[in-house]
């Protein structure tokens, strides 16, 4: 029996089709948002240790970088939900044919863009 199976398979070469990669990233952003809970817990615990501790946690939130941090697990939770409820649609049965996931992927993309970028406006 002659074994043709790939030995070293490089990632780089494959392309990955849009749904692939929407949900890998759903994946990620999952991460980002687990680590993002740790980075707000503290600002929740700084801002309630006293009136000293609050002001602390508002000067750390008019930093560019907290607002970029901030923006950041905002901009995750947004697209973790956005690609969540695609998950849940295609759970009841909608969109679960190849074209119909290409066409969902296509709607969770843009929708979480729009949602991103607003909430981009609203943290700056």
């Amino acid at each position: 029996m002659k074994d043709t199976r790939p030995v070293n398979i490089d990632l780089t070469t494959i392309r990955f089709p849009l749904t692939a990669i929407l949900s890998i990233t759903h994946r990620i952003t999952g991460v980002i948002i687990f680590v993002g809970v740790a980075i707000l817990l503290y600002l929740l615990g700084l801002s309630l240790e006293s009136a000293a501790g609050f002001a602390e946690a508002q000067r750390l939130l008019t930093l560019p970088v907290a607002k970029f941090v901030v923006w950041g697990i905002v901009s995750g939770l947004l697209y973790h939900i956005v690609a969540g409820t695609k998950h849940l649609i295609m759970d009841w049965g909608f969109g679960e044919t190849l074209a119909g996931a290409a066409i969902g992927s296509r709607i969770t993309l843009v929708l979480s863009i729009v949602l991103i970028a607003t909430a981009g406006v609203w943290i700056w």
